[in-house]
Protein backbone atom coordinates (compact mmCIF):
# COMPACT_ATOMS: atom_id res chain seq x y z
CA UNK A 1 0.00 0.00 0.00
CA UNK A 2 1.72 3.65 -0.76
CA UNK A 3 2.01 5.66 2.00
CA UNK A 4 3.20 9.38 2.13
CA UNK A 5 6.92 8.98 0.86
CA UNK A 6 5.39 7.64 -2.20
CA UNK A 7 3.55 10.81 -3.46
CA UNK A 8 4.61 14.43 -4.13
CA UNK A 9 4.30 16.62 -1.07
CA UNK A 10 2.54 19.22 -2.42
CA UNK A 11 -0.32 17.05 -3.99
CA UNK A 12 -0.80 15.44 -0.88
CA UNK A 13 -0.96 18.87 1.21
CA UNK A 14 -3.42 20.59 -1.36
CA UNK A 15 -5.41 17.39 -1.25
CA UNK A 16 -5.35 16.24 2.47
CA UNK A 17 -6.54 20.46 2.96
CA UNK A 18 -9.59 20.01 0.86
CA UNK A 19 -10.41 17.03 3.36
CA UNK A 20 -9.65 18.94 6.33
CA UNK A 21 -12.29 21.55 5.79
CA UNK A 22 -14.77 18.84 6.33
CA UNK A 23 -13.50 18.31 9.83
CA UNK A 24 -15.63 19.64 12.90
CA UNK A 25 -12.43 20.42 15.23
CA UNK A 26 -10.39 21.66 12.72
CA UNK A 27 -11.71 24.99 12.15
CA UNK A 28 -9.54 28.66 11.60
CA UNK A 29 -10.07 30.79 14.49
CA UNK A 30 -11.12 33.99 14.01
CA UNK A 31 -7.72 36.26 14.37
CA UNK A 32 -6.40 33.68 11.35
CA UNK A 33 -7.47 36.10 8.77
CA UNK A 34 -5.46 39.40 9.94
CA UNK A 35 -2.20 37.80 11.25
CA UNK A 36 1.09 36.97 9.76
CA UNK A 37 2.85 33.38 9.76
CA UNK A 38 5.65 34.89 11.45
CA UNK A 39 8.21 37.59 12.12
CA UNK A 40 9.93 37.81 8.72
CA UNK A 41 6.72 38.02 6.96
CA UNK A 42 5.23 41.00 5.61
CA UNK A 43 1.90 41.01 5.28
CA UNK A 44 -1.04 38.07 6.07
CA UNK A 45 -1.09 35.25 3.67
CA UNK A 46 -3.24 35.80 0.20
CA UNK A 47 -4.90 32.09 0.77
CA UNK A 48 -8.11 32.55 2.14
CA UNK A 49 -8.05 28.64 3.00
CA UNK A 50 -4.30 29.10 4.07
CA UNK A 51 -5.17 27.64 8.03
CA UNK A 52 -5.92 24.56 6.40
CA UNK A 53 -2.81 24.17 4.09
CA UNK A 54 -0.81 24.63 7.14
CA UNK A 55 -2.63 21.81 8.97
CA UNK A 56 -2.17 19.43 6.41
CA UNK A 57 1.74 20.23 5.87
CA UNK A 58 1.66 20.18 9.45
CA UNK A 59 0.70 16.88 9.68
CA UNK A 60 2.60 15.54 7.20
CA UNK A 61 6.19 16.67 9.00
CA UNK A 62 5.19 15.39 11.90
CA UNK A 63 4.33 11.74 10.06
CA UNK A 64 7.59 11.94 8.55
CA UNK A 65 10.04 13.43 11.54
CA UNK A 66 7.75 12.44 14.75
CA UNK A 67 7.74 13.01 17.48
CA UNK A 68 8.14 16.50 16.80
CA UNK A 69 7.35 19.83 19.53
CA UNK A 70 6.01 23.55 18.58
CA UNK A 71 9.71 24.76 18.29
CA UNK A 72 11.42 22.23 15.87
CA UNK A 73 7.95 23.19 14.18
CA UNK A 74 8.77 27.34 14.59
CA UNK A 75 12.14 26.59 12.95
CA UNK A 76 10.78 24.69 9.85
CA UNK A 77 8.40 27.25 9.14
CA UNK A 78 10.46 29.99 9.82
CA UNK A 79 12.53 32.36 6.71
CA UNK A 80 14.85 35.52 6.52
CA UNK A 81 13.90 38.12 7.72
CA UNK A 82 14.40 41.31 6.09
CA UNK A 83 16.12 44.07 8.10
CA UNK A 84 16.62 47.01 5.95
CA UNK A 85 20.02 47.92 5.43
CA UNK A 86 21.72 45.16 7.96
CA UNK A 87 21.76 41.51 6.43
CA UNK A 88 18.77 39.17 6.74
CA UNK A 89 18.87 37.19 9.42
CA UNK A 90 16.67 33.89 9.99
CA UNK A 91 14.15 34.00 12.32
CA UNK A 92 11.05 31.57 13.29
CA UNK A 93 7.69 31.04 12.49
CA UNK A 94 4.48 31.73 14.81
CA UNK A 95 4.42 29.58 17.59
CA UNK A 96 1.05 30.38 18.28
CA UNK A 97 -0.64 29.36 15.15
CA UNK A 98 1.56 25.66 14.92
CA UNK A 99 0.20 25.26 18.90
CA UNK A 100 -3.11 25.92 17.99
CA UNK A 101 -3.24 23.64 15.03
CA UNK A 102 -1.16 21.16 17.00
CA UNK A 103 -4.42 21.03 19.37
CA UNK A 104 -7.05 20.89 16.93
CA UNK A 105 -4.91 18.35 14.87
CA UNK A 106 -4.99 16.49 18.51
CA UNK A 107 -8.64 16.69 19.09
CA UNK A 108 -9.69 15.43 15.68
CA UNK A 109 -7.35 12.93 16.71
CA UNK A 110 -5.22 12.71 14.01
CA UNK A 111 -2.23 13.58 16.90
CA UNK A 112 -1.39 12.24 19.73
CA UNK A 113 1.50 12.93 22.60
CA UNK A 114 4.90 11.27 22.46
CA UNK A 115 6.48 9.39 24.63
CA UNK A 116 6.53 10.87 28.07
CA UNK A 117 4.79 14.02 26.80
CA UNK A 118 7.92 14.95 24.65
CA UNK A 119 6.52 15.85 21.04
CA UNK A 120 3.67 14.74 18.89
CA UNK A 121 3.25 11.63 17.15
CA UNK A 122 1.02 10.90 14.36
CA UNK A 123 -1.78 8.46 15.89
CA UNK A 124 -2.88 5.10 14.20
CA UNK A 125 -5.87 7.37 12.93
CA UNK A 126 -4.13 10.03 11.47
CA UNK A 127 -1.32 7.62 9.98
CA UNK A 128 -4.41 6.04 8.24
CA UNK A 129 -5.89 9.46 7.07
CA UNK A 130 -2.32 9.95 5.40
CA UNK A 131 -2.00 6.71 3.69
CA UNK A 132 -5.29 6.71 2.17
CA UNK A 133 -5.09 9.66 0.56
CA UNK A 134 -1.89 8.94 -0.67
CA UNK A 135 -2.81 5.06 -2.17
CA UNK A 136 -6.07 7.98 -3.86
CA UNK A 137 -3.52 10.16 -4.93
CA UNK A 138 -0.77 7.42 -6.78
CA UNK A 139 -3.80 5.39 -7.83
CA UNK A 140 -4.45 9.16 -10.08
CA UNK A 141 -1.08 9.79 -11.36
CA UNK A 142 -0.61 6.16 -12.47
CA UNK A 143 -3.78 6.95 -14.35
CA UNK A 144 -2.14 10.26 -15.91
CA UNK A 145 0.91 8.51 -16.70
CA UNK A 146 -0.77 5.78 -18.52
CA UNK A 147 -3.23 8.06 -20.24
CA UNK A 148 -0.11 9.64 -21.93
CA UNK A 149 1.70 6.22 -22.96
CA UNK A 150 -1.05 5.65 -25.22
CA UNK A 151 -0.64 8.38 -27.21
Amino acid sequence: MPTVYDVPGDVLVKRVAEEMKKVDAIKPPEWSYYVKTGAHKTRAPDNRDWWYVRCASILRNVYLHGPVGVERLRTRYGGRKNRGRKPERFVKGSGHIIRTILQQLEKAGYLERGENGVGRVVSSEGRSFLDKMAAKIKKELEKEVTGLKKY
